[in-house]
């Protein structure tokens, strides 16, 4: 077990807390750990026709825009139930709107340095498609329909790096939840 001896806030914004905590291992040995603090957030997978409603994105951090599955989080109101932000964010970055939602999982994102978790939710019979309403900062998302068959042969190239979206494939083909047309 590892003790917990200072913990104190290096850094701060609207999305992040970033601490650095003097801990005692169980041998006696002391060290610091860097710990993210993020809220959770919620994952869609939209599938329908044997195949998935994707958003493509770019991400700041690596300067790249990838394939994934909708996901997101309301950072202004954290204790907004999970289900009600899946509907959002669906509804936001595709378009799609009403159906059921099944909630599969929750995974930690990266639980070596961030208490950062997501909650995965597959989105079936959609009731209709609109337009998408992207916030300020989702400005040149695209959306687009792929395949199970073309959603595998992005992975391999490259194009879905997203291990978020890659973890909830592989969960729901595990399950079987997921098939070809």
């Amino acid at each position: 077990m590892i003790k917990t001896l200072a913990s104190k806030i290096v850094y701060k914004n609207k999305w992040m807390t970033v601490r650095e905590d003097d801990v005692a291992f169980a041998n006696g040995a002391q060290g610091i750990f860097g710990v993210v603090e993020k809220p959770d957030f919620v994952m869609i997978v939209p599938f329908f026709d044997g195949g998935f409603q994707l958003v493509k994105q770019y991400r700041y951090p690596v300067k790249k825009a990838f394939w994934e599955f909708p996901q997101g989080s309301y950072e202004d109101s954290p204790e907004t139930p999970a289900e009600e932000v899946a509907r959002g964010e669906l509804a936001e970055e595709t378009g799609l709107h009403g159906g059921q939602l099944k909630k599969i999982a929750y995974f930690y994102e990266a639980y070596g340095y961030c208490n950062q978790g997501f909650h995965i939710y597959l989105a079936t019979d959609f009731e209709s498609r609109g337009s998408q309403q992207l916030e300020e900062t989702e400005q040149g998302m695209e959306t687009a329909f792929f395949s199970i068959a073309e959603f595998e042969r992005m992975v391999e190239k490259g194009e879905i790096r997203d291990a978020p979206t890659i973890s909830a494939y592989g969960l729901l083909k595990m399950k079987k939840l997921i098939w070809s047309t």
